[in-house]
């Protein structure tokens, strides 16, 4: 059960939502009313007599935020409510100060911002661990010191997303992924491809489709050339993964080429079967790891519709891994979409 599932839910007639929210293990509506807004569905109106006055301050801010016209001001306005004796809300007051340090930020004042999102995430790790604002004030503050070129600030934070503390699986694989990026920039390929197999994992866990075939393909990428057919699972390898020492040897990279070539397929087969769209990164970088791997025959339905194509650079990639006729096909569909291009 997610928040989407009640809101879908809503819109067909149910009205007794509570088992649903129950079924979440969340005791607040503030999430599906806000996902809601995003939605554009009526849930909000039926929900608001159910949110605190805190929450609805959040609800407007929430507006504000879509409008594009989010502001310190009304922020503090939110933050005397959370704050009143009578009114007052500790976790709300953190996810204030998280929101911000968020338009601090967008301002230009780098320090406020820090302070901020630094006490919004202590707060919410204090009163509400691993709950959703948590994550997202996490997320926010590795994000922020990556934004100011701080990545190994950004990797301790992604680090304290801990895969046995209770984070939502979605969290971890947004975070996992972010991590395997800034490895990756430092050359830590054994740490890059962790992250990024469990990045993957977490994803699948959650149903976020998109995230794991993006996640896989990191993996894939980094993999590719690292495949050693003794080398343990993967699965078993970052299992018995331990912190370095200092000056302790870095893990050498080594994949078992089932493991490569199993999330490869997966991803291929999870991609979908929309082949159009002008511009199909996924499908282009999907094809360009399966051709480096000599595993093409996990296109083959791609590769039978060049109709179905409207990418020229992926028709012009089908082009390259065909042969025959089908080359001659897939060349004929790169003039034909140019054509359509120009025209």
């Amino acid at each position: 059960m997610n928040p989407e599932q009640i809101i879908s839910a809503f819109d067909d007639g149910e009205r007794e939502l509570e088992p649903l929210l129950e079924k979440m293990g969340w005791t607040s509506w503030l999430g599906v009313a806000e996902l809601g807004l995003v939605m554009g569905s009526e849930i909000v109106e039926f929900l608001e007599p159910k949110l605190s006055d805190a929450e609805k301050k959040v609800i407007e801010l929430v507006k504000l935020r879509i409008k594009g016209d989010i502001s310190i001001d009304a922020i503090e306005n939110a933050l005397t409510v959370a704050r009143n004796p009578e009114t007052r809300d500790l976790s709300l007051e953190g996810r204030l100060r998280m929101e911000r340090g968020l338009v601090y930020f967008e301002n230009g004042e780098i320090e406020k911002a820090r302070d901020d999102l630094t006490w919004a995430e202590t707060r919410l790790k204090s009163v509400s661990k691993a709950s959703r604002d948590h994550d997202i004030s996490l997320l926010n503050k590795a994000a922020f010191h990556l934004s100011i070129d701080e990545p190994m600030m950004a990797l301790h934070v992604h680090g304290d997303i801990s895969r046995k503390a209770g984070h939502a699986h979605e969290t971890i694989a947004i975070s996992r992924i972010q991590a395997a990026r800034i490895h990756m920039a430092f050359g830590q390929l054994f740490d890059a491809a962790r992250c990024a197999f469990n990045s993957h994992a977490h994803a699948i866990i959650s149903e976020q489709i998109q995230l794991a075939v993006e996640a896989g393909a990191i993996f894939v990428e980094i993999s590719s050339s690292y495949i050693d057919d003794s080398a343990d699972k993967f699965s078993d390898q970052i299992i018995s993964a331990k912190p370095l020492s200092a000056g302790e040897e870095p893990t050498l990279l080594r994949v078992n080429s089932n493991d490569v070539h199993g999330v490869l397929e997966w991803c291929v087969q999870n991609v979908g079967q929309d082949f159009s769209g002008e511009e199909r990164p996924d499908l282009r970088t999907l094809i360009l790891l399966a051709k480096k791997l000599e595993k093409v025959d996990f296109f083959t339905n791609l590769l039978s519709n060049p109709n179905r194509v409207e990418d020229a650079l992926l028709a012009a990639m089908c082009a390259s891994v065909s042969e025959g006729t089908s080359k001659e096909t897939w060349t004929n569909r790169v003039t034909e979409i140019m054509t359509l291009t120009d025209n």
